[in-house]
């Protein structure tokens, strides 16, 4: 059962289904683990306040398509190139349990069905909001789209900044990753392509 928890200093609050004081025990054994004592002064409340961020940036696992999408598909005329720019996201990369985060580019082309604006941010962040790889995140919002919208083509573009590569490793503080997913005609027609890209470099 979900119940409503409150994430401190930001006055956000949201469900969750886990289990917050398992999750507040295997913080504080991490801490033992590292040498640290969990009980000082600064680390006293440390466990409780992991265990809530990490069930918010993890929230996606606990979110369906349907709950996202949540009936926001309305019909429409036209087959005119429909393109979402600079959607923010934050994740943590499955191999080191490390932030990426960045910008997500999605266009594409409607067959009868549109989708409401703010929904491309929501499904964004469910997505996201999981342990991930940037080239899945890339190809499930793809597929999302396709079987919501049913649409001529998708195509998605992510960016990201990889924390696991600037602060540990190779230490790159400047390096970006860009992904991408391309979906019926904008995998199958080079012009649909050039233009969906062309748009993302276009200015404001």
């Amino acid at each position: 059962m979900k119940k409503r928890i409150e994430l401190e200093d930001t006055g956000m609050t949201f469900e969750t289904a886990y289990d917050l004081e398992a999750m507040s025990r295997l913080a504080r054994s991490w801490l033992e683990q590292i040498g640290e004592d969990p009980a000082r002064e600064g680390l006293a409340d440390t466990p409780g306040r992991v265990a809530r961020a990490w069930a918010f940036l993890t929230r996606g696992y606990q979110q369906s398509l349907e709950e996202v999408i949540n009936g926001a598909v309305f019909e429409a005329e036209g087959s005119e190139m429909v393109v979402v720019k600079g959607i923010e996201f934050y994740s943590m990369c499955e191999h080191h349990l490390l932030p990426f985060f960045g910008q997500v580019h999605i266009g594409y082309i409607p067959d009868g069905k549109i989708l409401g604006l703010s929904k491309f941010a929501r499904l964004v962040d469910m997505y996201a909001r999981r342990l991930q790889l940037q080239e899945r995140l890339a190809t499930q919002i793809a597929g999302a789209l396709m079987q919501v919208l049913e649409p001529r083509g998708v195509g998605v573009v992510v960016e990201g900044a990889h924390l696991c590569m600037m602060m540990r490793g190779v230490e790159k503080q400047h390096s970006t990753t860009v992904t991408s997913a391309m979906r019926g005609v904008f995998k199958e027609d080079l012009k649909t392509r050039e233009e969906f890209l062309a748009l993302l470099r276009s200015q404001p």
